[in-house]
């Protein structure tokens, strides 16, 4: 029986892997300094980027929360499989044939893996079926709305036969069973078993951003279903919807290029606004857009500056501009400016292009205005502006929303906006916003959380980081040069990295990186050294090995960091022969200078001169 993979398979399909690939699917990266990159953590909320990834190291480490690990961590963490599926499923990325050893656990073929498995081959199945005579009534749904053949094979839409069981046959004929079908969302429990849920639909696979079929979208067709007019998988382990976004796999890329995204309606808009030329277009998956959708799209958008554009396109009705209200508490998240874009007479973005072309859709961009403004028209609305009493009125609805912005310089701005809007004094319209700033704070105060709990006697966990060593000029040395020998210690000299790691350092939180550094340097040639000698460093002091390893070294360029790594070294070894000498010369002054212990120390002396010159020499 088959069982465990074997480690030399683990190993080599790591070392084929560039994490940065693997990370950059779900985070925007940029580069940061040599051989790093970084980008918004993943595995916590920040609004600046903390999130540092080591591809050459093959590691990661988030200097907010404190996670760190390699590519087979990153996909167990954030994925949540287990570390068989993890490698399995990089393995296949690469095409690599995994050997498994006798004698241990079998490996894991049910769970999020088979989830994965089954969503493809559903999605296989609809496909193909949307070619069939039984189709045609949801080729004509297509064509009606501006989409032919060609784009429904880019978006990979489908269609789900009438019949109970036709989905389901064709993947139990795949190996799959009911209960995984079931598990997956793509069939529902009746009293005579298990049926089809999506039956005589137009279907679209909902993916994850790394491109993975995880759901489906289905939109009814026949007049006598009496089912919802859209479809939705329910929740599954693999499917979370107030995490999902429509089409951010085929929009991620630009998305994380040009910094804006525009969060359309349904999967129509989405299709046509890509097929206009907005690529950047996503859309909720049967939910309102919330604080889990912000969160993703800020780590693919790289949103840590106000640089960036969200755009939302909300119907004109009073759903539309209920949804409006709803999407901007939650926007306010966003360190990107919002705005709201409405189609000329309503028109949703698959409308309008079918109405009036393409360039109608890109138009709509150009007509976008800032959520600030449309929210303050929805909450002035219903007053009467002509009457005191309403104006009032208004500006008291109003100001929270103009107090809520966290923009310094935006905030007097829609003062003014708001009082040309209201036609009141400036003036009494700033100080209503502060007030309601004042009452904002209050009500958000929290109680003071009660201390971090530490170990048995009440002393509290300190955690040792970069930024709480002391500044001093061993430590500064200290540092740096484990920062260096972690990053590009397997391109410096052995002999160099072996008699700086020998060498005890004086600040013990270090001096503990040390020891881990120097029992794996022998593995230096390695990939991956690095992250395992890091995994062996004793608590509280791994997450400053993580720090030391991910952190951004000083240097111009690649060449640069090299011969500064190889440069603190020889400080260290430089920094001990002088503490060798000092040793020596106190001892000299104790023993006759004719002596034969004298006359031993003094050749030691000389020794430790020319290795120092040596050295010297070398830089």
């Amino acid at each position: 029986m088959a069982g465990r993979i074997r480690q030399a398979d683990v190993e080599e399909v790591k070392s084929r892997i560039n994490i940065a690939d693997i990370i950059g699917e779900r985070v925007a990266l940029k580069n940061a300094g040599v051989g790093a990159m970084k980008g918004l953590c993943p595995f916590h909320d920040e609004r600046s980027p903390s999130f540092n990834v080591r591809p050459q190291a093959g590691f990661y480490h988030c200097f907010g929360c404190g996670e760190s690990g390699d590519v087979y961590s990153f996909l167990t963490k954030m994925d949540h499989v287990s570390f068989t599926e993890a490698v399995e499923r990089l393995a296949g990325r690469i095409g690599y044939t995994l050997h498994y050893e006798d004698g241990g656990a079998a490996p894991e073929h049910t769970g999020r893996t088979r989830l994965y498995a089954a969503n493809a081959a559903a999605a296989e199945f609809f496909r193909s079926q949307l070619l069939g005579a039984e189709a045609e009534i949801a080729r004509r749904f297509l064509g009606e709305r501006g989409f032919d053949a060609g784009a429904a094979a880019h978006f990979g839409v489908g269609y789900a036969p009438k019949g109970w069981d036709s989905m389901r046959d064709a993947l139990r004929a795949k190996g799959f069973t009911d209960e995984e079908l079931s598990t997956a969302g793509l069939v529902s429990q009746g009293q005579r078993g298990v049926y089809d849920r999506f039956r005589g639909r137009v279907v679209w696979p909902i993916r994850d951003v790394t491109g993975q079929v995880i759901g489906f979208g289905a939109r009814r067709l026949f007049d006598d279903d009496k089912g919802p007019k859209y479809l939705n998988t329910p929740e599954t382990p693999i499917y979370k919807k107030a995490q999902v976004l429509y089409g951010l796999d085929l929009a991620k890329r630009d998305i994380s290029r040009e910094h804006r995204v525009v969060v359309v309606e349904g999967y129509t808009d989405v299709m046509a606004c890509h097929l206009a030329g907005i690529t950047t277009a996503i859309a909720t998956c049967g939910t309102a857009f919330g604080s889990d959708h912000i969160t993703v799209l800020r780590r693919v958008m790289g949103d840590d500056s106000t640089a960036g554009e969200v755009v939302f396109t909300f119907d004109p009705d009073a759903a539309g501009q209920k949804a409006a209200l709803r999407a901007f508490a939650d926007a306010k998240r966003f360190n990107a400016q919002t705005y709201v874009a409405t189609g000329p007479d309503g028109l949703d973005p698959c409308d309008l292009r079918l109405q009036r072309g393409d360039a109608a859709v890109r138009g709509l961009m150009e007509t976008k205005a800032p959520m600030v403004e449309f929210v303050l028209d929805q909450r002035i609305a219903g007053f009467d502006l002509a009457a005191v009493e309403g104006r009032v009125g208004a500006l008291r609805a109003a100001a929270p929303v103009v107090a809520d912005l966290r923009d310094a310089l935006l905030q007097p701005e829609y003062v003014r906006v708001l009082a040309r809007r209201l036609g009141m004094d400036t003036e009494d319209v700033r100080r209503e916003v502060e007030r309601a700033g004042r009452g904002a704070s209050r009500r958000e105060q929290a109680p003071q959380a009660a201390p971090e709990a530490g170990d048995p006697a009440g002393a509290p966990i300190v955690r040792v980081t970069l930024a709480s060593l002391p500044r001093t000029s061993d430590v500064t040395l200290e540092r740096d040069a484990l920062m260096g020998l972690l990053q590009f210690g397997h391109r410096l000299d052995a002999s160099l990295v072996a008699r700086a790691l020998d060498l005890p350092f004086r600040n013990p939180a270090l001096d503990a990186v040390r020891q881990s550094v120097r029992d794996h340097a022998d593995g230096m040639v390695r990939p991956g050294w690095a992250v395992d000698a890091i995994g062996t460093v004793r608590e509280p002091y791994r997450a400053l090995g993580g720090e030391l390893l991910a952190g951004d070294f000083p240097a111009l360029d690649d060449t640069a960091a090299v011969s500064s790594a190889a440069d603190l070294a020889r400080r260290l070894v430089i920094r001990g022969l002088d503490g060798q000498k000092n040793e020596l010369l106190g001892a000299i002054q104790r023993v006759p200078a004719a002596s034969d212990e004298g006359r031993e120390i003094r050749l030691r002396l000389r020794e430790l001169d020319a290795q120092r010159q040596q050295l010297a020499a070398e830089a």
